[in-house]
């Protein structure tokens, strides 16, 4: 099956968002693909290295949490 590529990189990015830490440190654990055009759009520090994490932006947190409510966030029509 083929994937919407930028699709993907939302869903993750969304993901480092939610899951970040110390203000935008997160840990690295998505595809290197994925990762490197995230870095690349300016929403996360280099992930090469042997550092086990990267830090969002301030750019890639704002659109992470955007996405993220999107995508996870629950509205109170799903409450009832």
């Amino acid at each position: 099956m083929d994937y919407d590529q930028a699709r993907i990189e939302d869903a993750v990015l969304a993901l480092l968002a939610v899951f970040s830490f110390d203000e935008g440190r997160v840990w690295k654990g998505f595809d290197f693909d994925v990762m490197d055009s995230l870095h690349s759009q300016g929403f996360i520090s280099d992930p090469k290295g042997k550092s086990k994490s990267v830090w969002l932006t301030p750019e890639g947190i704002e659109r992470g949490r955007k996405i993220a409510e999107r995508l996870f966030g629950s509205s109170s029509a799903d409450t009832g």
